[in-house]
């Protein structure tokens, strides 16, 4: 029994590693099976000391389970709607996906497996946006309904942030690739997809990561002597390439005239438009609950309300959320709620740090462009992509858990090097 649960519990999350790029439906198959994994593990595996316990010996899973208690208690005083608070607290609670990972890959040969799936994954999606480029008609590609989009499963959006953060995780741990070309073949696939982010999608949020994790790549390659300068390494990167790309020079363009256009007279019909809307009203309704805030699932009832006494004769075009993680976790939980999303964070951050620098620096640059999506939108909320984001943060930091030498080989790592 515990054998044949151990190999289904490595073919569960190779799923779950190679689903996030695929559609929403195998995505949530996958959850589904990994939860019913990590309880069978539960009832029928033998308790492991807790010396050796992965999850014991980082904070994430502690923080995020803390972070979700306080959203269910804070059901109580909700003021969202029917069932709007339950399915709010289902969507908050993928951020379990981290913890189960942690708790279901025991040894950095398995971290390695699952980050290998994560990749073959992640280059079926940019392959498919390649062949998108030629002119190919794919039948499972979502862009045959928006061809000028070249998204495979989900909107430019979303794919323009996960082939940002795929670049970033291919381009540190390109010495984790077997043979004798897998670092060159790495930073191919690393620049590739980070091409694929700045010429192909108008995302601006991708547009954004990109130059985050790529000025994080530069900063960590200069020497010691030159890290004063690092504060110009963004803009030095954003310039380059808003310099040699129609399509970011374009978007940040059309964001500066959309902000404009809001602050002179309200305009809501653009993306830029809306999302100060949505900013503005969620800013009204935390400054209404500061401290407790009006509960998960409470955001759209507050928003509306908001709209109506202020606006209302404005009508925004929006998707449930504020488009902004941030302000969605105060406005469910007051201040107290930006607070618990910055723990999180932070968890990931001091939890990468467990492994060497590689997995170390492709942690942090994952953070950061999670902390950049979270600026912009509800990345941890939204579906699919908060999925991305929660299993490659997962898998970075069973990496980490179980640091080895950094060999360009899948093979289990010498038993004095194994945790």
């Amino acid at each position: 029994m515990i054998a044949t649960l151990a190999n289904f519990r490595i073919l569960v999350v190779c799923l779950m590693a190679m689903s996030v790029a695929l559609p929403i439906a195998l995505i949530s198959l996958a959850k589904l099976l990994l939860l019913l994994c990590a309880l069978a593990l539960l009832l029928f595996e033998r308790r492991r000391p807790v010396s050796s316990s992965v999850p014991g010996r980082t904070w994430s899973p502690a923080i995020i389970l803390g972070a979700l208690l306080a959203m269910a208690l804070s059901l109580l005083w909700s003021s969202g709607p029917g069932t709007e608070p339950f399915v709010a607290l289902a969507k908050h609670g993928k951020l379990v996906l981290v913890a189960l990972l942690l708790f279901l890959l025991r040894s950095r040969r398995e971290a390695l497996l699952a980050l290998a799936a994560f990749g073959v994954g992640q280059l079926f999606l940019l392959g498919s946006t390649g062949l998108l480029l030629l002119g190919a008609t794919l039948p499972w590609a979502r862009a045959n309904l928006e061809p000028s989009s070249h998204a495979v499963f989900s909107s430019y959006l979303d794919q323009s942030m996960m082939s940002a953060t795929f670049g970033a995780v291919c381009w540190h741990l390109r010495g984790l690739l077997p043979g004798r070309h897998g670092r060159l073949v790495a930073s191919g696939v690393a620049a590739l997809a980070l091409l694929c982010v700045f010429f192909v999608f108008q995302a601006r949020t991708g547009h954004l990561i990109a130059i985050a994790v790529i000025s994080l790549a530069i900063l960590w390659q200069l020497p010691v002597r030159f890290r004063a300068a690092a504060a110009l390494v963004p803009l030095v990167v954003a310039l380059l390439f808003s310099a040699g790309s129609a399509t970011v020079r374009d978007r940040l363009h059309a964001a500066a005239d959309e902000v404009q256009a809001f602050s002179q007279s309200g305009d809501v019909s653009t993306s830029s438009g809306i999302r100060l809307n949505l900013w503005q009203r969620s800013v009204q309704s935390v400054a209404q609950r500061p401290w407790a805030g009006s509960g998960v699932g409470s955001w759209y009832h507050e928003f509306d309300k908001l709209q109506k006494r202020n606006a209302p004769g404005v009508w925004v075009d929006f998707h449930g959320n504020p488009h902004q993680e941030f302000l969605l976790w105060s406005v469910e939980l007051g201040l107290p709620g930006a607070a618990l999303l910055c723990a999180v964070l932070t968890g990931f951050c001091r939890d990468g740090a467990m492994g060497d620098s590689a997995t170390s620096r492709a942690t942090l640059s994952v953070v950061a462009a999670l902390l950049i999506a979270c600026l912009f939108n509800c990345a941890l909320y939204d579906a699919l992509i908060g999925d991305f984001f929660c299993v490659v943060i997962g898998l970075l930091l069973a990496l980490a858990a179980h640091p080895g030498a950094m060999a360009s080989t899948l093979a289990p790592a010498p038993a004095t090097a194994s945790s």
